[in-house]
């Protein structure tokens, strides 16, 4: 599986969904971000198009730092489709 598909993949409706709903149950403390669980809903309602690479204003693109709850769902995203192909 090429590299552009498994990202597909990871960030799917669908497997983002199963991520949050997973994150959210492990009832974490907030991160260094002071973002509760409870705020990752909205969150990716808002922002799920920025995940990957954010636009700059000269046109490029840059990385977005993903705040700690957020990569903890981004993680868990990442291993559910992993553990599909293993």
């Amino acid at each position: 599986m090429n590299t552009e598909k498994l990202l597909e993949r990871i960030l799917s409706p669908k497997n983002m969904d199963e991520a949050i709903k997973r994150v959210k149950s492990n009832k974490g403390a907030t991160g260094v971000d002071g973002m509760l669980t409870t705020e990752l809903d909205g969150y990716f309602e808002a922002h799920g198009e920025e995940i990957v690479e954010i636009p700059k204003a000269n046109g490029g693109v840059r990385n977005l730092g993903i705040p700690t709850v957020i990569d903890r769902t981004i993680q868990q995203a990442v291993a559910q489709v992993i553990i599909k192909y293993l």
